[in-house]
């Protein structure tokens, strides 16, 4: 199995946004010699207190001067907000300063009105299915110079390594957008720690639906990624221990209260005590938000919660209450997995 890792940026507590893209460099560097295949970063907006990963594409020019061999990419650019061959100029100017090795994640999301209103983005979009294809596709096809002679685009080209182009991905928590990646023959990437429950669902909508496109970058079969929100730590209980600040976070979002992390204690003081050990083997059809365990345990689960959607990868999206404490769930999971 092949790990990979997204990273949001988090700004320390009583820190700032430097100090959050210092964490997130070594972080890269840290998947790097571990053997992770990825290193992706994120875009919210609006949080900028809590989470600094806002532009991915300035970030990830960043990450490629100070990592060497690992694939880097967007998880995701919000392409409903931008301009489908704007993207492709800033992804170009990425496969230019690390040929060969990123990845264009496309994805959508709507923030909080006041973010998408200094946006410029519609948030009444008649049919915002179609309109997220037609942007994905026109976004690949920048990237390929695809457009014929002929059409309006046709003479327009960007900036890239001579190596090919950065490799497209759906990003997606529906199956709505896995029905876009396989109708577009794109690969798939679902984002299991918002929607887990819906992961069957989508990975079995996009393999029914899959056919080989001629769009260029499209793949021959179908190829897909887990992301999970996983905690390792040296033993179940500790893990379990961990994971409180996740399942604190999320209840706080329901709340309202979005973006913040409370330590270790705080969170097992809003849960009201420890949350359970995840358990080493998941019933059929249970689908957690997010899991822990030891190197071993949460080595077995992610095989497990693999083998339901028929993937050879999983991505590690992660809530923790500290940076050394979010390094060491990924050295300690690595080993576990057994990455070289």
């Amino acid at each position: 199995m092949e790990l990979s890792v997204v990273d949001l940026s988090p700004v320390p507590t009583d820190g700032t946004a430097s100090e959050a893209y210092a964490n997130t460099v070594e972080a890269a560097k840290q998947a790097e010699r571990l053997g992770y295949s990825r290193f992706w970063v994120a875009e919210h907006h609006g949080m900028a207190d809590a989470i600094a990963g806002t532009t991915p594409e300035v970030l990830l020019g960043h990450l490629a001067a100070e990592t060497d061999s690992i694939r880097l990419g967007s998880g995701a650019v919000l392409l409903n907000h931008y301009s489908p061959f704007k993207v492709a100029e800033q992804f170009g100017a990425l496969d230019a300063l690390a040929p060969g090795r990123i990845d264009a994640g496309l994805g959508r999301a709507n923030g909080s009105p006041a973010a998408d209103r200094a946006l410029g983005t519609d948030r009444r979009v008649q049919n915002p299915d179609a309109d997220h294809a037609e942007k994905i596709e026109a976004v690949v096809n920048h990237l390929y110079d695809a457009y014929p002679d002929g059409h309006p685009y046709g003479d327009l080209q960007i900036s890239r390594s001579g190596d090919g182009a950065p490799a497209p991905w759906v990003l997606g928590s529906s199956p709505s957008s896995a029905a876009i990646a396989a109708e577009l023959g794109l690969p798939y990437c679902f984002a299991a720690f918002i929607r887990p429950q819906l992961a069957p669902r989508s990975f079995e909508r996009y393999r029914e639906r899959f056919e080989p496109s001629a769009l260029a970058g499209s793949a021959d079969d179908p190829q897909g990624i887990l992301a999970v929100n996983a905690v390792c730590a040296a033993t179940d209980e500790e893990a379990a221990r961990h994971r409180a600040v996740a399942e604190a976070s999320y209840e706080r979002m329901q709340r309202g209260v979005v973006g913040t992390r409370p330590s270790i204690e705080e969170a097992i003081d809003e849960l009201g005590g420890v949350p359970e050990p995840t358990p080493a083997t998941l019933d059929d059809g249970e689908w957690p938000r997010t899991i822990s365990g030891s190197p071993e345990t949460l080595a077995s689960l992610l095989e497990q919660l693999a083998d339901r959607v028929g993937v050879d990868e999983v991505m590690i999206q992660h809530i923790h209450a500290t940076h050394d404490d979010a390094l060491r769930s990924h050295e300690l999971l690595a080993d576990g997995v057994g990455l070289a």
